[in-house]
C-alpha cells in the first residue's frame, strides 16, 4: 500500500560530480542544500552575501557577483552600532567600519571567482513580497529593523520577477540554472497570501524555462514538502519550515535527480570518512582508539589518491 503521493522529478539534463563548480544564491533552503554539499566536499559556493529572499534582490546578488564592483562607503549604512549595507545579511554587520568593508569585498571578490567558474547555478525563491528602500528607491535584501517608514513593501509579479531573472540568465548561458522555489511557508499574509505569492514565483519559473528550455531545470522542493511531506511532523515547532527530517529528505530526493552513479558512490565514502572524522571518543588514550585513527588516516589517503580532486 502506498502511504503518500510521489513527485516525478526529472533527471538533471547535466548530472552534477565533484569537478562540477556550483554557485548556490536565495533563500535558506539553497543553504541547507549549499552546506550539505560542502559536508561532502563539493565545490560549492553558497550566498556570499546571505540569504536572499526575493527575487528582485536575488537578480541584484547576481549581477553584483558577475560584475565584480566592489562595495564603497556610500553604499554603508549604521544600525545599532553595526555596518552593513541594504545587500547582506545581519550577519555579516560588524561595528567596525573599515573591517565590515574589507570582509565584504573579500566575500565579493570569493564569489565573482565562484560566478564565473560556475557550471551550475542555483536559485531559491522564497517570496514575491519585496522592500523598496523609500530614500534611495532601491529594493533591499534586508532591512535591517529599521524603521518601517523606512520602506514600502511592494509585490513583484511573475512577469517582472521572470524579465529580471532573465537578464542574468541571458548573461551565462554556459551554465545549467538550477530553480527552485523554497518550501518554507511565508504565512505574514495568511495562508491565501503565502499561496498567492508562491504562485507567482512558480509563474516566473515556468516563463523562464519557455524562454531557456535548454538552460533552465525545475527542482519540485515545494511539492515535495507540500504533498509528498504532507505532515506537521515534518515541520519545525514553527510549523512553518521544514524539521532536519524533513531537509535531509529533499536533500536525498535532490541527490537522486542531481548525481550520477559515479559520484553518488564517491559520495557515500566520504559521508562515511566525515562521520569517522567527526567521532569523538570517550578514551582517546587506548590502543582501539590509536587504530580507529590510523584507519581513518588510511582511509582518507586511499580517498585522496583515487580521486585526487577531492578536497578532503
Amino acid at each position: 500500500m502506498q502511504w503518500q503521493t510521489t513527485i516525478n522529478i526529472p533527471a538533471l539534463p547535466e548530472k552534477l560530480n565533484y569537478r562540477t563548480p556550483a554557485l548556490l544564491v536565495g533563500s535558506c533552503f539553497v543553504t541547507h542544500i549549499g552546506e550539505a554539499m560542502r559536508q561532502r566536499r563539493f565545490p560549492v559556493t553558497v550566498n556570499p552575501f546571505g540569504t536572499v529572499y526575493n527575487p528582485c534582490s536575488v537578480a541584484q546578488s547576481l549581477r553584483r557577483l558577475r560584475t565584480g564592483q566592489p562595495f564603497g562607503d556610500d553604499e554603508l549604512i549604521c544600525v545599532n552600532g553595526l555596518w552593513t549595507t541594504f545587500a547582506h545579511h545581519s550577519l555579516f554587520a560588524h561595528p567596525d567600519r573599515a573591517t565590515f568593508l574589507r570582509q565584504a569585498n573579500e566575500a565579493l571578490e570569493k564569489g565573482h571567482e565562484a560566478w564565473c567558474k560556475a557550471r551550475v547555478i542555483a536559485l531559491s525563491l522564497g517570496t514575491s513580497w519585496a522592500y523598496r528602500h523609500t530614500a534611495s528607491g532601491r529594493i533591499v535584501n534586508n532591512c535591517h529593523k529599521l524603521p518601517a517608514n523606512a520602506f514600502e513593501r511592494i509585490f513583484l509579479p511573475a512577469n517582472d520577477t521572470a524579465a529580471t531573472l532573465a537578464n542574468e540568465i541571458q548573461a551565462k548561458q554556459d551554465c545549467l540554472w538550477m530553480l527552485t522555489v523554497s518550501p518554507i511557508r511565508h504565512r505574514k499574509d495568511g495562508a491565501h497570501g503565502n499561496q498567492l505569492s508562491k504562485a507567482h514565483l512558480l509563474i516566473a519559473i515556468e516563463t523562464l524555462q519557455q524562454h531557456f528550455p535548454h538552460r533552465c531545470y525545475y527542482f519540485p522542493a515545494y511539492e515535495i514538502m507540500m504533498d509528498e511531506l504532507r505532515d506537521y511532523r515534518f515541520y519545525a515547532a514553527d510549523m512553518l519550515h521544514p524539521s532536519a527530517q524533513a531537509i535531509d529528505y529533499i536533500w536525498q530526493r535532490f541527490a537522486t535527480a542531481a548525481f550520477d552513479d559515479e559520484t553518488l558512490a564517491i559520495m557515500h565514502e566520504v559521508e562515511r570518512l566525515t562521520a569517522a572524522q567527526q567521532h569523538r571518543p570517550l578514551h582517546p588514550d587506548t590502543d582501539a582508539h590509536r587504530q580507529f585513527v590510523e584507519n581513518r588516516e588510511k582511509q582518507q589517503q586511499a580517498l585522496t589518491e583515487r580521486y585526487p580532486f577531492l578536497e578532503l
